[in-house]
């Protein structure tokens, strides 16, 4: 029972301080996508310069409810760095196929960091401004 209690505490506290401090940055891989209606619900195309975050840093972004619409992480601006080329793009959407730290960017905002033909670039970093 001690030890139960003690993991529910460890899980309360995390929770709590989850609420107070969002993620404002990460690194992960970066990858490309087309653009449509996002998980904010505003309508994007290839040449704008957006990103979806991951399933996990949207979902948990504090102040996420079951309308991803009204995320407080929707547009919000992020730099993300690769190989020391720097771009500034808006979240607009949730990556369900990334993993902690990934991003996926428009055509665009990746093409400013690699070509196209490269497709996953290993270590791109990122902060929420």
């Amino acid at each position: 029972m001690q030890t139960f209690r003690a993991i529910l505490f460890c899980l309360m506290s995390w929770a709590i301080l989850a609420q107070g401090n969002p993620v404002r940055s990460g690194s992960g891989d970066g990858t490309y996508y087309a653009p449509g209606l996002g998980a904010c619900g505003k309508w994007n195309s290839g040449s704008d310069m957006i990103m979806a975050a991951s399933r996990e840093v949207f979902d948990t972004f504090p102040g996420a409810t079951a309308n991803p619409n009204k995320n407080p992480i929707c547009g919000r601006e992020v730099t993300a760095t690769y190989q020391g080329k720097t771009i500034k793009v808006k979240v607009v959407d949730r990556c369900a196929g990334c993993k902690w730290g990934d991003i996926d960017l428009s055509p665009t905002a990746f093409s400013k960091l690699a070509p196209l033909s490269v497709g996953r670039l290993k270590g791109v970093r990122w902060s929420m401004n």
